[in-house]
């Protein structure tokens, strides 16, 4: 047999395309935060993940202009040989005290920050606890790990507690969970969550790849709770709220040591480049200088979510930026984003397997730098388009 045969029987995204609803690798000509161009037309952002909208802050992109001017555009080789930077250092140590840790080490993606950390500190025999809403690079660094998985239903509490009671006691273990999840904008109950690790030695991971820049004043869904002294290893993404591409993970220095020697995707992977580097360290520095960009993004989510429900939508149990409005079935979830991309809004659709049968949605999210005019434009054409479909 033939190991293409499977693509090319692949029809689905041929189907999709025909049909006129295929919604994704849709090719921008132009991104300026709140709004991007597509085939000459403006179209209102709600579906990225700049939730500081500092990709258009003129700081940082000139300081992505002055690292390659004295870097280059690539270190051209693994920080474990040829590629590592004072620059890149800098930015883990500046990165480390954000968030209140020893040491940080920094990646060239937040997808390898998962897969090495976890790969590494979990081993054959350990085990490893997951959220079953988890993001799919947990999920993969926890199969790269051989060790056993072990997962919970989303923020069932009840359930965490009676498979970590059926964990043997002397097997080391660690729990990853999402701070803010990514498709329905909730929070992992940090509060309920520690207690259960320390009841049971279990190590705790927090992915805040959404929450960085964005909760407990730009530190973080720990820093929110007040737990950043209870959770073990904080990781996150440059890709979001600090404008770039890269990410990393903070901790004990002992054990970012041990995953800076063992992690493969950071050993056998080019360097973050010079001008990524520079971008988060000018994004860093704006955080801690003007709190008022966490304080507009929790400000613009909140009027969102108070928009959509005052609408009829249903936006499930988002507390944060991050609002999905539940559709449930595929069908309708495409056609509501296809006729809001028309009318000139901008948003992400989520099917399975991102996301639970039954709970097919339209992943919006906010930028502090969304205007109040956009908004309530938003809001005027998510009413429009709701009426239409039948979702209010």
């Amino acid at each position: 047999m033939d190991i293409f045969k499977k693509a090319f029987d692949y029809t689905d995204v041929k189907e999709a395309k025909a049909s006129g609803v295929y919604p994704y690798f849709i090719p921008l000509d132009r991104n300026e935060g709140t709004e991007v161009v597509y085939e000459g037309r403006r179209i209102i952002m709600c579906g990225s993940n700049n939730y500081l909208g500092l990709t258009s802050d003129p700081r940082v992109r000139q300081a992505a202009k002055d690292a390659i001017d004295q870097y280059g555009t690539s270190c051209t080789g693994s920080r474990f040989l040829n590629g590592n930077m004072s620059l890149i250092e800098q930015l883990e140590r500046e990165l480390a005290e954000w968030v209140g840790k020893d040491a940080a080490l920094v990646f060239s993606t937040g997808m390898q920050v998962n897969l090495g950390t976890i790969s590494s500190i979990v081993g054959r025999g350990d085990y490893v606890i997951l959220d079953k809403d988890d993001h799919a690079s947990i999920y993969d660094g926890a199969i790269l790990s051989s060790g056993k998985i072990q997962r919970y239903h989303h923020n069932d509490m009840a359930q965490l507690e009676i498979v970590l009671k059926s964990i043997p006691e002397e097997v080391g273990k660690l729990l990853v969970v999402d701070g803010l999840f990514s498709m329905e904008g909730d929070l992992a109950p940090l509060p309920e969550i520690v207690p259960l690790c320390k009841k049971y030695g279990v190590r705790l991971m927090v992915d805040d790849a959404h929450g960085m820049g964005v909760l407990g004043g730009g530190r973080g869904t720990a820093a929110e709770f007040g737990m950043t002294g209870d959770v073990d290893l904080i990781m996150s993404t440059f890709s979001k709220s600090f404008a770039s591409l890269g990410g990393f993970v903070a901790g004990q220095y002992d054990v970012i040591d041990f995953v800076k020697h063992h992690a493969r995707s950071l050993i056998f992977s080019a360097s973050i480049p010079p001008a990524n580097t520079a971008t988060a360290l000018a994004v860093l520095k704006i955080m801690r200088e003007e709190p008022e960009h966490a304080q507009n993004v929790i400000k613009n989510g909140a009027f969102m979510r108070e928009g959509y429900k005052a609408l009829g939508f249903d936006i499930g149990h988002s507390c944060t930026p991050v609002i999905p409005i539940l559709i449930g079935d595929n069908e309708r979830t495409f056609l509501a984003w296809r006729k809001l991309f028309d009318a000139g809004v901008f948003v992400n659709p989520v099917i399975q397997p991102a996301t639970a049968p039954g709970r097919q949605l339209l992943r919006t999210s906010y930028m502090a730098t969304h205007t109040q005019a956009q908004l309530e434009h938003v809001l005027e054409i998510f009413e429009k388009v709701g009426k239409e479909v039948g979702l209010i």
